[in-house]
């Protein structure tokens, strides 16, 4: 259900954020509401900055070498731009942090700033360590299956389904309880991969790849509840100010 403030945003023209506030099923559609980095070449190479723990490099490294399978996208890990406690978003890349951001419930975090209702101009993808060093978290597999997740949720896509549950899909945009498997939920699939292609289907007039990009909102405060819930295991908030400028946060929640 959306709350009064997301239909105010709606009615004053934000459509965006109606992808956002809608829960995905196991659809055949998972793009994360019709968001994307606007470019102007039928692939593209998204740099992706380092600000990780050696514990985690490997994992960042995996998924970057996963996701740069598909067609139409590459990621480059390059030096991070930012500390890794603040993880200040930088315009036209993805920036990837970890740190013990406290025993606040989230697992991890996915950030996207949108403008125009619906191009990416910059992401985060955080990794919360407070609970990635306790037993139940830190394992291989989890590390695997959250930054796969959150770093695809940076480029536009959603998940494929959101029971925790139910048997795997075999792929990290499937939330799961147990996600080693079997099958295996650490790695993209080939759904994620025909979904990429169909999000990046067109081409624009501009590139929010690379460039610079100003916006009031920060993403520190992360707006309005537009869907889930802590108890569900996930859920977004909407951060917009009226002229389809937003901060979009996705959370998976520790159990």
């Amino acid at each position: 259900m959306f709350t009064t403030s997301v239909r105010r945003w709606l009615a004053i023209g934000f459509v965006g954020i109606l992808g956002a506030a809608v829960p995905s099923l196991a659809v055949a559609d998972h793009s994360w509401g019709g968001y994307h980095w606007a470019r102007t070449t039928a692939s593209f190479t998204l740099l992706v900055g380092d600000n990780v723990s050696s514990t985690w490099d490997p994992y960042l490294a995996e998924a970057a070498t996963d996701w740069s399978q598909s067609t139409v996208l590459d990621l480059q890990i390059v030096a991070g731009g930012t500390r890794p406690k603040p993880c200040k978003a930088t315009s036209g890349r993805i920036e990837a942090c970890s740190a013990s951001y406290g025993n606040n419930g989230w697992l991890g975090i996915a950030q996207i700033w949108i403008t125009g209702g619906e191009h990416i101009t910059k992401a985060l993808t955080k990794v919360n360590d407070f609970y990635f060093n306790q037993p139940s978290y830190n394992t291989p597999a989890w590390r695997r299956l959250v930054m796969c997740q959150e770093i695809a949720h940076d480029f536009g896509l959603d998940h494929q389904d959101e029971n925790f549950s139910n048997s795997n899909l075999g792929s990290c945009m499937d939330y799961t309880s147990d996600p080693d498997g079997p099958p295996s939920n650490e790695h993209p699939n080939s759904h994620d991969f025909q979904q990429l292609e169909t999000i990046y289907s067109h081409l624009d007039s501009f590139s929010t790849v690379g460039g610079s990009s100003a916006s009031a909102l920060s993403g520190s405060d992360w707006g309005h509840l537009a869907s889930g819930s802590r108890a569900g295991g996930y859920s977004v908030y909407v951060q917009a100010d009226g002229r389809g400028n937003a901060v979009i946060t996705h959370v998976i929640w520790a159990k």
